[in-house]
């Protein structure tokens, strides 16, 4: 017998907001576990001193070239098959990669697991975010992907917590959580915008349609420009937090990474939580925007000449830059909505990952201007102005979205669609 979804409640707090935050709660955990265990998981197969340098490396990477291109795949299948399709086959995958990766013999094993669970892990957020947006009456439902952001960055807290004991067990636990996740019924799970699409004629998933259009180019490329301060703070202030420690002279103690983004996680949630409350309030997502990159370039200049503090005093602002970052839910919100139904899981999808992917071009640019300088503050000045700059460059020329009506297409020509025009005049 076939399977008819159920139309999804408009409240606050229903079935998609409920199943897609537990789900970034897991995805987060995965995201981050490696990166607490990799010390341990890497000596019980060999590799300590210089050789663990190396394979951490290369294992991150496989992660994040799984995300790319999980991003892209994910998102074209939500928008051809269905946002709950693409919850359940991410969760799923990612999910049993993890399993598998508690069990690896070796390290070419252990990659492939890790660049598994990054194609998994890429579908979670983009998808649990359009089910979302498309399920909520438009002047709520941006309390609905505060929700799945806010609680999702517990899970990195939970992941350090975790990550203390064994290696094994940690990512056992992740996988677990994830399969447990799918008993929630995530296949009863669809957008009525997205079911309303069957039957009419229009490209689903078409990644080029963005290309033929130079305003949705435009649009598109500054969604992606104004999350890189997001793991800029992420991938160098607080991952490479023990190059800045010299310089800024911890009086009693000796700083501890897992801690450092504990507390980032931490501070991410709680930003997460206030703007999605202050877009609500001011009825307004881009000016948020604005005050949270304003507060970040303010904290990243303390936080870099700041000299002789505590260890308590330097987890403080490790909570701080979070919370100055936790504009991810309302980022991801506003890419979401700058696209019609039949774009927009591809969206939703691949920018947050092409972010992700960017942290490579940022600790690179970081790395090289190190060597070139000796000075790891100027570096991280450096690439740090100008992620902000081209954040607030993007966030610039993107439309304001609150409110906006989401259902309506993307033409395939170069032109957007009467809808699409009506929609857009009334942002300015």
């Amino acid at each position: 017998m076939e399977f008819t979804p159920q139309p999804l409640k408009k409240g606050i707090l229903n079935s998609a907001v409920i199943i897609s935050a537990i789900g970034y709660f897991v995805d987060i955990y995965d995201l981050i576990i490696f990166n607490v265990v990799k010390k341990k998981s890497l000596a019980s197969l060999g590799f300590t001193g210089e050789a663990f340098k190396e394979q951490e490396v290369f294992l991150f990477n496989l992660q994040m070239t799984g995300m790319l291109i999980g991003g892209i795949l994910w998102g074209i299948l939500g928008d051809k098959k269905g946002r709950a399709s693409v919850l359940f086959g991410s969760i799923l995958m990612y999910s049993l990669a993890n399993i598998a990766n508690a069990f690896v013999p070796n390290i070419e094993l252990y990659g492939v697991c890790r660049f598994i669970a990054g194609i998994g892990l890429a579908g979670e957020l983009g998808a649990g975010i359009t089910l979302v947006l498309e399920s909520m009456d438009k002047e709520t439902r941006g309390y609905g992907t505060m929700i799945i952001v806010t609680l999702g960055a517990l899970g990195a807290v939970v992941a350090s917590l975790v990550g203390q004991f064994d290696w094994k067990i940690a990512y056992i636990f992740g996988g677990v959580m994830g399969l447990m996740i799918l008993l929630l019924r995530v296949t009863s799970l669809e957008s009525g915008m997205f079911k309303s699409m069957k039957g009419k004629s229009v490209q689903q998933g078409n990644l080029l349609i963005i290309f033929k259009s130079k305003d949705r180019f435009i649009r598109y490329f500054s969604c992606i420009l104004i999350g890189l301060p997001v793991w800029f703070v992420i991938g160098i202030l607080i991952a490479l937090s023990e190059r800045f420690t010299k310089q800024i002279g911890i009086t009693d103690g000796t700083v501890s990474i897992a801690k450092c983004v504990m507390y980032a996680y931490l501070g991410l949630s709680f930003g997460d939580l206030l703007s999605g409350i202050f877009s609500q309030y001011f009825r307004n997502r881009k000016k948020v925007i604005y005050g949270y990159l304003v507060a970040n370039l303010v904290l990243v200049v303390i936080y870099l000449f700041v000299r002789d503090i505590t260890m308590f005093q330097f987890y403080g602002m490790c909570f701080l830059l979070g919370a100055a970052t936790g504009y991810w839910a309302l980022f991801v919100t506003i890419a979401a909505e700058q696209f019609g139904t039949n774009l927009r899981s591809t969206v939703a999808n691949t920018v947050p990952n092409f972010v992700r992917g960017a942290v490579v071009l940022i600790t690179s640019a970081f790395v090289y201007l190190e060597r070139e300088l000796i000075d790891p503050v100027l570096a991280a000045l450096i690439v740090g102005t100008v992620c902000l700059a081209l954040a607030a460059w993007g966030t610039s020329r993107v439309h304001e979205t609150f409110g906006k009506d989401l259902d309506y297409m993307e033409e395939s020509g170069s032109e957007m669609s009467k809808s699409t025009k009506s929609l857009d005049t009334d942002l300015f």
